[in-house]
């Protein structure tokens, strides 16, 4: 995975940054979701997130974690398929 995005976001709970690097990004019943990690994702032990976007204001969108595991169940084998040689656990 080479030259990857890499996006701030703002944590609106305490107002700190976070970056990611962005892997994928899908849409599920018409709901858009990022695959994405602190980490290199180059790193075998990188951990991974899935955000769901739930707003947008002003060239901003607004996304949490995806936390319901009928949902990540859905969303993995989508994300694995999509970056083939990766397997997310």
């Amino acid at each position: 995975m080479d030259n990857l995005e890499k996006i701030v976001f703002e944590d609106m709970d305490n107002g700190e940054s976070v970056e990611f690097y962005v892997l994928e990004q899908t849409t599920l019943n018409e709901k858009t979701y990022l695959l994405v990690s602190e980490q290199n994702p180059n790193d075998e032990d990188a951990e991974v997130f899935i955000l769901e976007r739930i707003g947008e204001e002003e060239d901003a969108y607004t996304y949490e974690g995806v936390e319901d595991e009928a949902v990540l169940d859905a969303l993995l084998p989508v994300f694995e398929e999509l970056l083939e040689d990766v397997d997310i656990q």
